[in-house]
């Protein structure tokens, strides 16, 4: 189905990423467009700054034999650095890629020899070490770029370079030939590669998503056509730039149109951020959305038993509102200004406590999100437009429109982009933004792309009104020992509703019936037991208080309610490592891994079932 009327793809006959970022330069110099907050204090960078700095890192790199087509990596958190590199290259006629700052030395290695990299960014010392650890096996890397040299003031290596020095050798070839960056900035065209973007697979080597000029100016080009981002918004960035996301839906999205992009501290300082930020546009995963509501929720806990019964009354006047829109019904006069007494009283103040009360654009993606967080925000005031799409898509591929987002559904198919069911359900999708496939493979690229349809591996349905939404993917659904089909997401997005429950894997394929293991929110859950004296010594200990084991049986009991039997988690384990994005658990979105899951806590899901199998 095709769906949502069309909007042009080159705008300003911006086909390629260069020829945008540069038009952006030239109409916009003295606006600001990044600010990054270095010792409490924000500072703003202009577009024509940002120009001259990827114009000499570009050259830079130029200078130093750098050539049309060839390859560079990223290694760093989420930085305006990062941006500088990536412009810098692209500009210069390069394919770029970024590598999670999370990565070990030996994945380091993997992708710097599948995409044939031949220069390679790093934040650090911290990021240094892992390149020259296995840099004696990538006989094609010429230099490392440091961002940020503090820690290495005494070093010195012929293959190392600072980011400082890179600039200064491209000042000095712009001085000798002035016109070459611009000659540099037309060389490639839209079909010509981009990108790099490696996902992060369950089970072996990622995959190199390789995206096009063409399609990522096509990605940017209908989100901005459907959403409206344009100058003036402020969005925040702290999302991996490795990610399709942060990178082109958040970050390229903003470069097309202007968008001023705030760069945070670090992912800790995200809530204090925003506050200070106050986004006008705001795109997160799930992760982010619950954590902001399970923050609301245990503040609840500490106020007053007036501020209590305010709050239960204005979001249940929120909810009334929110109720009559989703079933698109007029919302009555005296509804509407009672909705306005409960903003101004109370919801308001929610809205400022999560800074989202100057937002008109709040977007979720990259992963399932529950539907009744989605109402909570709707009675709060804020629509949060849920969409879905993927590396292979360019990022984004349907939409929920604003003002008539249904929860739970991914919405409509955006312009010139066409969504089907295979006769297995599966969701296909076909899009100038879908891939040019994955490098080095192309028996993965043949399963993926057929008959020119990505083929998405996500298993879905379409209601009267043309929304999709997605059921499972196909690979994770659970076919019980009694046949009984079960779509784990749907209970796993009611676990992770709690705010004492950050994540969750259902399991129960051919098992005679559901189990869960469950990772704790932390902070909420430590914060519990502080408040009812119950003693622990680290997060272990935490996890293993009978106490704890009983609040979290008990969240897993209200959820059950919520499904008939064969639904319901029987048991359940808490796993008992406090996770973090360096840990191959979790997804660079912080999502649980189900099936390396399933393979690394093997026993302690046995242990689950094996009194039943006795």
């Amino acid at each position: 189905m095709e769906a949502q009327e069309a909007v042009a793809l080159n705008p300003a006959g911006t086909d390629t990423v260069p020829k945008m970022f540069w038009h952006g330069v030239t109409t916009r110099a003295d606006e600001v467009i990044l600010r990054q907050k270095e010792l409490g204090v924000w500072q703003s960078v202009t577009w024509r700054e940002f120009g001259e700095i990827a114009r000499e890192v570009g050259l830079g790199l130029v200078a130093l034999g750098f050539e049309p087509g060839e390859t560079a990596a990223i290694l760093s958190n989420t930085n305006r650095e990062w941006l500088y590199a990536d412009m810098g290259v692209l500009g210069a006629g390069g394919v770029s890629y970024g590598i999670y700052p999370t990565d070990a030395p030996g994945q380091v290695e993997y992708v710097c020899t599948d995409s044939r990299t031949v220069y390679v960014f790093v934040e650090d010392d911290e990021q240094l070490d892992k390149v020259l650890e296995v840099r004696g096996r990538l006989p094609l890397l010429r230099r490392i770029v440091v961002f940020d040299m503090d820690g290495l003031r005494d070093f010195d290596d012929p293959q190392v370079i600072s980011l400082d020095a890179l600039r200064a050798l491209g000042r000095e070839l712009h001085a000798r030939e002035p016109g070459l960056w611009e000659r540099r900035l037309v060389l490639r065209k839209p079909g010509d590669l981009a990108m790099l973007i490696y996902t992060s697979g369950t089970t072996g080597r990622p995959k190199g998503a390789m995206l096009s000029h063409g399609n990522v100016i096509a990605a940017i080009s209908l989100y901005r056509g459907i959403f409206g981002q344009k100058g003036g918004d402020e969005r925040i960035c702290f999302l991996p730039l490795c990610h399709v996301a942060e990178r082109v839906v958040g970050a390229y999205t903003s470069l097309l149109t202007g968008t001023k992009l705030n760069f945070v501290e670090n992912p800790e300082t995200v809530p204090e951020n925003v506050r200070e930020i106050a986004p006008t546009v705001y795109g997160a995963v799930p992760r982010v959305w619950e954590k902001f509501y399970s923050f609301v929720q245990i503040r609840l806990k500490e106020a007053t038993r007036l501020q209590q019964l305010a709050y239960a009354a204005a979001i249940g006047i929120g909810s009334r509102v929110a109720a009559r829109r989703e079933r698109g019904r007029p919302v009555p006069a005296w509804l509407r200004i009672a909705h306005r007494i409960a903003r101004f009283l109370v919801l308001d103040n929610i809205r400022r406590m999560i800074g989202a009360h100057r937002a008109r654009l709040l977007i979720t993606g990259a992963a399932p999100i529950s539907p009744d967080l989605l109402r909570w925000y709707m009675a709060l005031g804020l629509e949060v437009m849920e969409v879905w799409g993927q590396t292979e898509s360019g990022g984004i591929s349907t939409a929920n429109p604003v003002g008539r987002a249904k929860p739970g559904s991914i919405g409509l198919p955006l312009p010139h982009t066409e969504v089907k069911l295979s006769p297995d359900n599966e969701l296909m999708v076909k899009s100038p933004s879908v891939f040019m496939g994955y490098l080095n493979m192309p028996d993965k690229t043949a399963e993926a792309l057929r008959d020119g349809w990505l083929h998405t591996g996500d298993v879905g349905r379409m209601d009267e009104d043309g929304y999709f939404y997605i059921t499972d993917r196909m690979k994770d659904i659970i076919i019980t020992a009694g046949g009984k089909n079960v779509t784990p997401s749907e209970i796993e997005n009611q676990l992770k509703f709690s705010p004492y429950i950050t994540d969750a894997v259902v399991i129960g394929d051919r098992r005679p019936f559901l189990t869960a293991l469950v990772m704790i929110d932390h902070e909420n859950v430590e914060k519990f037991a502080q408040d009812h004296a119950i003693p622990f010594s680290n997060y272990t200990s935490l996890c293993r208080r009978p106490e704890i084991q009983e609040l979290i049986q008990g969240e897993i009991d209200k959820v059950n309610k919520l499904f008939a039997r064969v639904e319901q988690v029987r048991k359940f384990r808490l796993i008992e490592q406090k996770l973090t994005a360096e840990d191959e658990e979790l997804t660079p979105t912080m999502k649980l891994k189900r099936q390396l899951v399933n393979e690394k806590y093997r026993e302690l899901i046995e242990g689950m079932y094996a009194k039943e199998a006795a």
